[in-house]
């Protein structure tokens, strides 16, 4: 474990350290790393789209299981890491290594069940995920080396979650973008050079996980960490275990209405084609990656909201929720409205096709434009899940993640075709804005003005 002298360190750096800056320390190496990830992501999507448009498809009914798995890396990692912040806050160093050790062991046994379980029942997944006649062959070619890397993936994302509730998001990021720039050198290498296709994609995908999970694993063996990992933290002590998933609830339920919504999209393109899927399937790649920006802030800023409110610095925690939607909306600003211009060209950048580049166009105009109300919605969900809020967050996440956009992409589907499939992500983004100003001011007005701790 580290010693007394850098554990006093680093609450000193979480509790006095002017809170611009130390969001901007702690942002950094998240937003390095999301861009990092998703431009890995959106590259994958062009490589694959070499393919043919099938093949393109396929990258997006995988994404939805990709999102499924990420759920339960966040479930875990941001149940453990936001409780472990707090007990970091409040100086209870043991607590939060036995929090951080059972949310890691946890991640890697529930990943390992699901995998194993989706493999006797590959065919009805891809199915299930929104495969048609034709990309269901390269769904199934590309899910299996995904499905054999699943408790990897998982538990990778439950230790970079964790290390930055520690306010040490560059061990991370070292981690992470190691994976992902392994993964793009080896994606052309498998998928042409060595003549492997969709296969190659998957493998590369599966190797860089084991990567990443081996470098984040190290640095908790090395003790790079104020948390330490043992087995013997994993037993026993049922209340901990609800109380992390409690916590972590909100983010499982975000990913899983996200996941859900990509198969709901994928099912309501599917009467126009293979192409109604790829195009939407990149949009929605490009989108994450130009709000992948925000999102890097808002990981910033949750080591930040969850260590000063357990230590009950609640000014601190102000402060930092302003200054994160003011940073996060000015950047989201500047690169949706360049990505608006260039429409055109970032979507016949993934696939050279006609009608791709016709769905794809529109779809990523309006959700560009959509896109500004998006930050606001964040900052909000991560300030109460951080907070320990789990009713509110749930809400916020649900209403975000899936209550508003699963019904509106029916129900426009049906009234508008694919205008209406184009036109339903924008709407939820815009709505969800209403409930998340209620619930924040609510949270508000119940805490201090300034700090307690």
């Amino acid at each position: 474990m580290m010693s007394s002298e850098l554990i006093s360190r680093q609450y000193d750096k979480m509790t006095k350290t002017p809170i611009a800056g130390l969001l901007v320390s702690l942002s950094i190496p998240t937003v390095i790393t999301m861009l990092i990830s998703n431009l890995y992501n959106l590259v994958d999507t062009a490589f694959v789209g070499m393919l043919g448009t099938s093949a393109s498809g396929a990258v997006g009914i995988v994404f939805g299981y990709m999102s499924i798995l990420q759920a339960v890396g966040f479930f875990f990692g941001q149940g453990s890491g936001s409780i472990m912040s707090r007990e970091l806050g409040a100086k209870r160093v043991r607590d939060a290594s036995e929090t951080a050790s059972k949310g890691i062991v946890l991640s890697f046994v529930t990943a390992t069940v699901v995998a194993i379980v989706c493999a006797f029942n590959i065919d009805w997944l891809v199915r299930v995920l929104g495969s048609t006649d034709t990309i269901a062959p390269y769904s199934k070619t590309y899910v299996k080396y995904i499905l054999a890397s699943a408790p990897f993936i998982v538990s990778s994302f439950t230790m970079n979650n964790i290390l930055r509730y520690e306010g040490r998001a560059k061990l991370g990021a070292i981690a992470m973008l190691t994976g992902a720039v392994l993964n793009t050198a080896l994606d052309p290498l498998f998928m042409f050079a060595l003549d492997m296709g969709v296969a190659g994609a998957g493998l590369s995908t599966a190797i860089s996980q084991v990567v990443s999970f081996s470098i984040l694993l190290s640095m908790f063996l090395r003790k790079k960490t104020q948390t330490t990992l043992s087995l013997k933290n994993v037993k026993g002590d049922i209340k901990k275990i609800w109380n992390i998933a409690g916590t972590g609830f909100p983010s499982m339920l975000r990913q899983c209405l996200n996941s859900l919504s990509v198969v709901v999209l994928n099912y309501v393109s599917k009467p126009y084609g293979d192409a109604a899927i790829a195009g939407m399937s990149i949009v929605s790649r490009i989108v994450f990656f130009v709000f992948s920006i925000a999102i890097g802030f808002g990981q910033g800023f949750q080591p930040i909201s969850s260590f000063n409110y357990g230590a009950q610095k609640y000014g601190r925690v102000r402060k930092a929720y302003r200054i994160t939607f003011i940073i996060s909306e000015i950047l989201v600003c500047i690169i949706s409205v360049i990505a608006f211009i260039l429409a055109p060209q970032l979507v016949k950048l993934f696939r050279n096709d006609a009608d791709v580049i016709l769905i794809g166009v529109r779809a990523l105009r309006l959700q560009l434009a959509a896109l500004l109300f998006l930050p606001y919605c964040m900052v909000s969900e991560m300030l109460l899940q951080t907070t320990g809020q789990k009713l509110a967050s749930s809400f916020l996440s649900a209403s975000r993640s899936g209550i508003l956009f699963i019904p509106a992409l029916y129900i426009l589907s049906n009234i508008r075709g694919l205008a209406g499939i184009q036109e339903a992500q924008p709407i939820a983004f815009i709505l969800s804005c209403i409930p998340s100003a209620i619930v924040t001011c609510l949270f508000f007005k119940k805490i201090p003005k300034t700090d307690v701790g």
